[in-house]
């Protein structure tokens, strides 16, 4: 028999609740302004439909960027934070702001926004920042030092700023991750710079949520637990590639899906013990959903195997 369990440590991470939270009180206010979203305010599409259902209007940069007049509009900036140029914009266009910047990000941008200012004064220095390259959060992290800090999404990244120039060994270099990158891989990308630098000359700041730190550890547990996992979240999620290629690496019968209806009968095996675990920008509903899809469709098909079976077909 299948058993189903959804990983408790799962689901949207405080900040995308926090954001949302802010979202649905505007939107059950009564006001009759238009709530705009500058990008999916969270990666995951069954919650965008729910909330678009609800009146909320998400743009991309393109449609802010053609915007002339915004007067008397709302715009929501989401938990990944924006540059310093949006704020602007967004004022230039008479938008009132709901700033929902995690307070996680919001201190990354204030420290980055510290040492560039801090390099600038000395007149040497450098910011590497460990993240994904166009990623929202990783966008407003480099507005902090008006475009010149260098991303780097891996290793090979590194040793290819190394060797045309844009990271040098020889000046004072402060890093940072982005919030939800994997603890192991910036440890990797510290340890590589530390390897190279001279004593003094670099500076390593710990900037990965700590809960998303924490999920890591426990995700690796649940996946081990576990014959097989389930993991949800939307194809655009950035944590939810790095959480779902941890499970894969420990657990091969990992499968990755947006919604239930993308489940197959044939990834089962009799008695499974199938662990339903998910990304921060996946809700706890969605979760829950495909727990009783899953019990839903092996239920389905043990019925027909018993009746279908051979020895016990109805009679026609």
């Amino acid at each position: 028999m299948i058993t189903v369990d959804i990983d408790k440590n799962s689901g949207f991470c405080a900040g995308v609740i926090r954001a949302i939270g802010k979202a649905e009180e505007f939107l059950e206010s009564g006001d009759d302004r238009r709530l705009y979203s500058l990008g999916a305010i969270v990666h995951n599409d069954s919650e965008l439909e729910r909330l678009s259902k609800n009146g909320l209007v998400t743009i991309d940069k393109e449609d802010f960027d053609e915007m002339v007049n915004a007067e008397g509009e709302v715009l929501l900036i989401r938990a990944h934070g924006e540059p310093p140029q949006t704020y602007e914009r967004a004022a230039a266009l008479g938008f009132q702001v709901i700033d929902c910047t995690c307070p996680v990000v919001l201190k990354l941008q204030q420290r980055i926004k510290e040492s560039y200012v801090k390099h600038q004064e000395s007149g040497s220095g450098q910011i590497i920042i460990f993240g994904k390259i166009g990623h929202a959060e990783v966008l407003g992290l480099i507005g902090q030092t008006d475009g010149t800090a260098v991303v780097v999404e891996n290793m090979a990244m590194l040793e290819d700023a190394v060797a045309e120039g844009k990271v040098r060994f020889n000046i004072p270099t402060e890093v940072f991750s982005q919030t939800t990158k994997s603890p192991d891989e910036y440890k990797s990308i510290c340890t590589k710079l530390e390897e190279e630098m001279a004593a003094g000359l670099l500076t390593v700041h710990d900037t990965i949520c700590s809960q998303v730190a924490t999920r890591h550890e426990r995700l690796s547990k649940f996946a081990l637990e576990h014959d097989m996992i389930i993991f949800v979240a939307g194809k655009a999620s950035s944590n939810g590639k790095v959480l779902c290629d941890l499970c894969k690496s420990l657990n091969i019968r990992t499968f990755h899906i947006d919604s239930p209806g993308e489940i197959k009968r044939e990834w089962f095996r009799a008695d499974d013990k199938v662990g339903i675990c998910g990304a921060t920008s996946t809700p706890k509903w969605l979760l829950e959903e495909t727990a009783e899809h899953v019990l839903e469709l092996n239920r389905f098909a043990s019925e027909w195997e018993e009746t279908f079976k051979v020895g016990n077909s109805p009679a026609h």
